[in-house]
């Protein structure tokens, strides 16, 4: 442990691990972006993370030089931290060798910003690797919900004959125009996804509704309230989430039958809140226990009802954690699946969700399934990243109390 702990150990064992971190993220890129091949190669990664690593440290203007000359001829011998196949154009081939050395050289300079030449303290050390692991975490999460998201656009771009051709090619012609988007065009005109996204805004926003009406008096009362089996309550609102929906499908399914809710949006609207409220219920509890309980004091002094002060005191207060609340349940009931597929068999009454599975059949082509998957993805991620400051904001809130 002592001898990693100085400057010429540390900066090439982080150059070589870093950099080959880079070579797989940018390989991995320009395969997808060129539908050519692209695939990190470990021992140039090691030539090129030790030149990387000892350029990085402070010294001497003319060391980044000398190392972009060695990386350079590394590359010219076959030690390039990137195999590339045959047929790249040769823009490709640059810009993956820039992108690979900018990004490594950028990433090891932040890390080994205090690292220097000879011994190192512990926390200098302890610093430069959770920097490195720091950002081999970024690149990571960041690639397993990006990829995806990816592949799935861009398939929802491409015609059949594209697709049969090369499954597996995830560039785009832009030649193409506004032609990239007739899969979409091809749902909302001969699919009917126009019905399906205003059932479930529908359904979404009355879920949303019914489940605040129940759970802010039954959160409010168990915060606030003292009475018999006060204490089992709170800590019973998740049982529900104990018993997978799976268990009560078909129990579901023959009530709904039988009372003729079944095929029907007053039913999913009926039984969608039952999922949501046991939630919003746990989450506001905590919130409403974290507001003083002398300003409510106050109001009942002055004459307030204790229905007024929950409407013109603790409402107003709670705020936050309603707009949170509110987030959470519209998304539950956004992307809610197994209900919708059970109960629904009309189209002209799917939900989205339901929709986009109707789609998955051998006589529709694959990328009606992914631009449905993107029409579905895109309005709640756009919700969620516009709001995310609201909702951590509400989540946190109430962890303080006074």
């Amino acid at each position: 442990m002592k001898a990693l702990r100085f400057g010429y150990v540390t900066a090439p064992l982080l150059g070589i691990f870093w950099t080959f971190v880079i070579a797989t993220t940018v390989a991995v890129a320009m395969s997808f972006a060129t539908g050519s091949a692209f695939r990190p190669f470990g021992l140039g990664s090691l030539v090129w993370g030790v030149v990387i690593g000892f350029a990085s440290l402070p010294g001497p203007i003319w060391r980044p030089a000398l190392a972009a000359v060695f990386a350079a001829l590394a590359s010219y011998w076959g030690f390039g931290p990137i195999l590339i196949g045959d047929g790249v154009s040769a823009l490709s081939v640059a810009l993956g060798a820039v992108a690979t050395a900018g990004f490594a050289a950028l990433g090891l300079r932040i890390m080994l910003d205090d690292v220097k030449i000879g011994a190192i303290n512990r926390h200098i050390f302890e610093a430069a690797v959770i920097k490195f692991l720091t950002g081999v975490g970024y690149i990571f999460f960041t690639a397993i919900v990006l990829i995806p998201f990816y592949v799935m656009v861009l398939t929802s771009l491409k015609n059949q004959a594209e697709l049969i051709q090369n499954p597996l090619d995830f560039s785009i012609d832009l030649g193409q125009g506004w032609g990239l988007f007739r899969s979409y065009e091809e749902l909302f005109t001969q699919f009917n996804f126009g019905t399906y996204l205003t059932n479930s805004f529908l359904i979404s926003v009355l879920t949303v509704i019914i489940t605040l009406l129940f759970a802010v008096p039954g959160a409010y009362a168990v915060a606030r309230l003292r009475f018999q089996g006060r204490a089992a309550f709170s800590r019973s609102i998740l049982l529900i989430y104990m018993v997978p929906m799976i268990v009560l499908a078909l129990p579901i399914y023959i009530a709904f039958s039988m009372t003729g809710l079944r095929n029907s949006l007053a039913g999913i609207i009926m039984i969608y809140p039952v999922t949501t409220i046991p939630v919003a219920l746990y989450m506001l509890q905590g919130y409403f226990r974290g507001l003083p309980a002398e300003v409510e004091e106050a109001g009942l002094m002055d004459g307030l009802s204790r229905l007024q002060v929950i409407w013109k005191i603790t409402l107003p207060l709670s705020l936050p954690a309603m707009a949170s609340v509110s987030l959470y349940v519209f998304m539950i009931a956004w992307n809610e699946f197994l209900l919708a597929f059970m109960l629904l068999d009309d189209p002209s009454k799917f939900t989205l969700t339901r929709g986009i599975a109707s789609l998955n059949s051998s006589e529709i082509p694959r990328q009606h399934l992914m631009a449905g998957s993107v029409i579905a993805t895109v309005p709640i991620m756009a919700l969620f990243l516009g709001l995310e400051r609201f909702m951590t904001k509400g989540l946190t809130a109430g962890s303080v109390k006074g």
